[in-house]
């Protein structure tokens, strides 16, 4: 039987928002191509040592509303997805019950908005901690934090790369931490 979506609003800790994102000009891919290819074949874009992706729901090689993924994450916490949303250029997972977060993370491939002939791949996730003890660890401690960062950064390197375009720069990653004594904004590359 599958698990209860984790909201948000059900976790603990500061709320976090992640945007990490790469550019890549002249594309050898078009961009329905590239994210149909991403959508069909997720697990090959994460890192496997940090966050194995594994369907347990859905047909193989497609992404619809309702399947679900097994996640094997580096430490002692595992989780589990489900997509939530699916468009032309975009797709959402939320987290199970369970998952070492609660929240949703979006996935988008879309023409870059002021460079031609330049894709725009971002990871945008809305999140908090499923717990204090996860919260501890993941905020406080920072274990949890440079594991996902890392999973993400390389997915956008692998995305970049199956475009077979130029990525422009590194990685650019924002967090924006909300609590209750307020909004701090911090920049990564």
């Amino acid at each position: 039987m599958s698990k209860a979506e984790q909201p948000a609003h059900t976790g603990s800790g500061p709320f976090f928002e992640r945007r990490y994102w790469v550019d890549v000009q002249h594309p050898r891919r078009p961009a329905a191509e590239l994210l149909h290819h991403i959508k069909g074949h997720l697990p090959e874009y994460s890192p496997d040592m940090l966050a194995d992706f594994e369907k347990a729901q859905g047909q193989p090689g497609e992404l619809s509303v309702g399947d679900e993924f097994r996640i094997k994450i580096l430490g002692p916490w595992n989780g589990e997805v489900r997509v939530t949303q699916v468009g032309a250029d975009y797709f959402e997972l939320t987290t199970l019950e369970n998952h070492p977060e609660a929240g949703c993370i979006c996935f988008t491939l879309r023409p870059h908005a002021t460079l031609p002939d330049t894709l725009r791949f971002e990871i945008h996730s809305r999140a908090r901690s499923r717990d204090g003890l996860v919260a501890l660890t993941y905020d406080t401690l920072g274990i949890g934090r440079k594991v996902q960062q890392q999973t993400w950064e390389t997915f956008c390197q692998r995305v970049a790369e199956r475009s077979g375009g130029l990525q422009l720069g590194p990685v650019q990653v924002e967090t924006i931490r909300q609590n209750t004594a307020g909004t701090e904004v911090t920049h990564d590359a």
